[in-house]
């Protein structure tokens, strides 16, 4: 069994080495592959990145020569993977790669084929940020738990994981952050088994790099609305 990271990066030079040595150095309880995406960044992150290249030759790297957001970035990363099992880890510092061998437990065990990380089910540190994005995120969630009959408690986590032949069965199209909405509502009309589990949460500010803004709020409604019907 071969688990395959998958880490969109864009303009993420503070934190990407030091999340990358936590990521090479948990033990997930399976073979791990890892696979980074860099979406055009421009603060020194591509230099970071081939550096890690020259000493990871068995790790992938991916380059897109335009930024083109971050379900670009997955997409390209999904394309990349060969594991049988798949995780979608952002290069920030926000989520912890320690709690890996949970967030797998439910498709080791036969249970699930999809497993969603919950900053809201009472599973560790949440550090406390921003008011109305938990409100945001309630609301997205709650619109899309509507449109899709799951109850799901935290649709917008970045903590997702995948057999690969779930996300190899979906086409998906959206470039930036709809790619949470685009992908919840395509597993939910699949029929797939959806497992949630707690997970911690290192939340951080938008001095410290936090990139998602209300527009993508905006565009997650309209994802929502979209998905139910296309």
């Amino acid at each position: 069994m071969k688990l395959s990271i998958i880490i969109p990066v864009y303009n993420e030079a503070a934190t990407l080495e030091h999340l990358v040595e936590k990521v090479n150095g948990v033990d997930a309880g399976v073979e791990k592959e890892i696979v980074l995406i860099d979406d055009c960044s421009r603060d020194g992150t591509r230099d970071i990145m081939k550096k890690l290249e020259s000493v990871h030759p068995d790790w992938k790297f991916v380059y897109h020569e335009v930024n083109r957001g971050k379900g670009a970035a997955l997409r390209s990363g999904f394309q990349a993977a060969t594991g049988d099992l798949v995780i979608i880890q952002d290069a920030d510092l926000e989520y912890d790669p320690g709690e890996y061998p949970k967030l797998l437990a439910p498709i080791l065990d036969g249970h699930a084929d999809v497993v969603y990380g919950s900053r809201f089910l009472g599973g560790g540190p949440h550090r406390v940020v921003y008011y109305w994005h938990y409100v945001g995120n309630k609301f997205l969630t709650t619109l899309s738990n509507m449109m899709t009959n799951l109850n799901l408690t935290d649709m917008e986590v970045c903590y997702k994981v995948f057999k690969k032949k779930v996300i190899d069965s979906i086409e998906l199209k959206e470039n930036r952050f709809g790619f949470e909405v685009e992908v919840t509502a395509k597993i939910s009309r699949g029929g797939w088994v959806i497992y949630e589990v707690p997970i911690s949460y290192y939340g951080r500010s938008y001095d410290e790099g936090k990139k998602i803004t209300w527009k993508d709020g905006f565009r997650a409604i309209w994802c929502i609305l979209k998905y139910r019907f296309a």
